[in-house]
């Protein structure tokens, strides 16, 4: 599928405006859905309007994966950009909390749609010498929409109106939509495949009863509940279903056959650990500000900055160097520089300075910034352009279920961790505060903390910024892990044209 235009640039401007959208809606939400709930009501149902999205995304990612290498990429990227668009209209006429998780949904659908195939248009319309340097710029939107959208995000609830956050996304759609429909142009030759529907349907129940799980258990319902313990069952017994339907399944939705190849297979569990572990900053250190060093979200927001500008350069120079040596050794460097990081936001405290902080965020953001220029290449080197809608989307998958499964995972350690601690600091007083301060995040708002008297502000503070350290220190597992997967993959690299012919004629 070679591009037959010289208009290479707005196809470009396209796939990453599309990109932009899919990446940060969920992190624009996040920021808003304090207001959202007391707007609409209905917290007890909080997490589908998260979830929903997310699981939707994650069942039409590897679906349109394929459906991209049987029928061509642009028809089911605009059809993604179109059902995302109706979806964002939805969500911003939504007058219940079950309205907005029903049309998040549809949201999440046309999502699981754009970010897989910008990715594999990239590989088809450029050589291998360029696709370094072009997907350095597409991991940076990656990377600069999970730390720019809660920016945004509590920017337009506090200064706008929350409906916004889903009407913005209408101008950069139309855009998106405009530069593919008359500047992108494919030759393609069709391959009739069949659609693993079984694979998809046990894979998105077995997804959604273990994040319901997690997510409900210990809050709404006893660990040792029926309700969980069903749920736990519920997975285990569709993911096994999904796992046998594959081996059976013409054409599997996650080809077990595909990660024969170990640099397919490695790069796809260092992307899930990646996905886990930088979530982890990306939530908690804008609570850490606001909960430290005061101020309201859209400050808090701000000090995200550094990370972002470090995630930028790491991508960039991540895809420069896949033309230079191998994508293990580019991401050895990479796993250092995030290890590190995250172990010293694992040292953080009431008395950080903010200028420590920001030299963390820094070299975490440069750390991470690497995965997403050089994973994506590592995934689909193996594969020809039949299979790399399918290479790309799994990735993808695998590092939206990462940050599916960070983000429930380490929220409920720092929600025991502080909760725990709350019980210990005030046990004379009944294990509570004299005073409700509710989730951390609503006493952290700037009206609810001028409530608070100094010196019981000055503990619960600290209480928040221990178990915030805390969970860091957790994370360093997930991150040590893909550290050690990093060590699995293969020393291959991208060769270029130039390469390819000198080793054919070496050959011959």
């Amino acid at each position: 599928m070679i591009a037959k235009n010289s208009k290479i640039g707005f196809v470009v401007a396209g796939l990453l405006l599309g990109i932009l959208m899919a990446a940060m809606d969920n992190t624009i939400v996040a920021a808003a859905m304090g207001t959202i709930v007391s707007d609409l009501g209905g917290f007890d149902k909080i997490v589908w309007v998260t979830s929903s999205y997310m699981v939707a995304t994650m069942a039409g990612t590897p679906i349109f994966g394929k459906l991209s290498d049987m029928y061509g990429r642009k028809r089911f990227f605009m059809f993604g950009m179109l059902v995302f668009l109706l979806g964002s209209v939805l969500c911003g006429t939504a007058q219940t909390i079950e309205q907005l998780s029903i049309y998040r949904a549809i949201q999440g659908i046309g999502g699981g749609a754009l970010m897989p195939i910008a990715f594999t248009v990239v590989f088809d319309i450029f050589p291998p010498e360029k696709r370094g340097k072009i997907s350095g710029l597409f991991g940076a939107v990656f990377g600069i929409s999970s730390i720019f959208g809660p920016l945004l995000g509590a920017y337009i609830t506090e200064y706008i109106n929350w409906h916004w956050i889903f009407y913005i996304n209408l101008p950069i759609g139309v855009v998106a939509l405009a530069f593919i429909s008359f500047f992108y142009h494919e030759s393609l030759a069709k391959s009739k495949q069949k659609i693993d529907w079984w694979g998809a349907a046990t894979l998105v129940t077995a997804v959604v009863s273990l994040m319901f799980a997690l997510e409900l258990g210990g809050q709404h319902y006893a660990w040792n509940s029926a309700v969980i313990i069903g749920l736990f069952s519920a997975f285990a017994i569709l993911f096994a279903v999904f796992l046998y339907v594959e081996t059976k399944a013409a054409e599997p939705i996650l080809s077990f056959s595909m990660f024969r190849k170990r640099l397919f297979a490695a790069s796809n569990a260092v992307a899930l650990f990646y996905g886990a572990t930088f979530i982890v900053a990306t939530i908690y250190i804008p609570i850490f500000v606001q909960g430290v060093f005061g101020g309201s979200a859209t400050h808090s927001g701000l000090i995200l900055m550094p990370m972002m500008i470090g995630s930028v350069f790491g991508s960039q120079i991540g895809g420069f160097l896949t033309t230079r040596t191998s994508y293990r050794n580019i991401m050895i460097f990479s796993g250092i520089c995030f290890l590190l990081g995250i172990f010293l936001l694992s040292t953080l405290s009431t008395e950080v300075a903010r200028s420590t902080l920001t030299v963390y965020m820094i070299i975490t953001g440069f750390g991470v910034g690497f995965n997403f220029s050089v994973l994506s290449m590592a995934a689909i080197h193996n594969f020809d352009m039949r299979q790399r809608g399918s290479a790309t989307s799994t990735l993808t998958f695998m590092r939206s279920l990462g940050m599916t499964l960070g983000i429930t995972i380490f929220g409920i350690i720092q929600r025991n961790l502080f909760t725990n601690g709350l019980g210990k600091e005030f046990a004379g007083a009944g294990g509570a505060p004299p005073i409700d301060i509710g989730d951390p995040r609503d006493m952290l708002s700037p009206d609810k903390r001028a409530l608070i008297p100094p010196e019981l502000l000055d503990k619960i503070t600290e209480l928040l910024s221990s178990s915030i350290a805390q969970t860091f220190m957790w994370a360093l597992i997930t991150a040590g892990l893909a550290f050690f997967f990093i060590f699995t993959m293969t020393g291959e690299r991208v060769q270029t044209a130039a390469k390819q012919l000198s080793t054919a004629a070496k050959r011959q």
